[in-house]
Formats: structure tokens, C-alpha cells, sequence
């Protein structure tokens, strides 16, 4: 074997290595972005609870007569002040 062929033989199995190893990025790289979707999934269901939450607590301040609305204001008040931050939570994480 001519020194010629051995060293494109040498540099076709570092090729070859190289080939692997950016499989093997390309395959943690879908892994990483269906952790990441999985994420944005939990955290907009997240949202969608609270949400539903503080509408709820709003709904039951509005049935709520004129004499014992106040009682329902705190809850609706800490329920917001719930959701606000999980919103602002998640836009922070997802600007990343």
C-alpha cells in the first residue's frame, strides 16, 4: 500500500468518525427539542389551569350579591396575582 493510500484510508475513517459523531448530534438534538416541546406543552396547560382558576373565582365573585362580593375579591385578587407570574414566568422562559 502505497503512503498515498494509506493516508486517505486514515482520513476517510476520521471521516467516518466525524459522520458519526454528527449523527449522534443530530439524534440528541430531536431528543432536546421534544424535551423542550414537552415543556412548552406543560407550561401552557399550566397556564390554562390557572386561568381557568382565576375565572372561576371571578364567575363566583359576579354571582355573588352586592353585600358579599367583597368575600370573593381576595380570592380573585390571589388567584390573579397567581397567574400573572406563571404568565410572566413563562414568557421569560420561552424568550430563551
Amino acid at each position: 500500500m502505497s503512503m498515498k493510500d494509506a493516508y486517505k484510508q486514515k482520513i476517510e475513517a476520521e471521516l467516518n468518525l466525524v459522520q458519526a459523531k454528527i449523527e449522534e448530534f443530530k439524534a440528541k438534538s430531536k431528543v432536546y427539542a421534544a424535551n423542550a416541546h414537552i415543556k412548552y406543552i406543560e407550561r401552557v396547560e399550566e397556564l390554562e389551569d390557572k386561568f381557568e382558576v382565576t375565572k372561576a373565582k371571578l364567575k363566583k365573585l359576579d354571582e355573588a350579591g352586592e353585600e358579599k362580593w367583597e368575600h370573593f375579591k381576595e380570592d380573585v385578587e390571589s388567584a390573579w396575582v397567581i397567574l400573572s407570574k406563571a404568565l410572566k414566568d413563562a414568557a421569560a422562559q420561552f424568550k430563551k
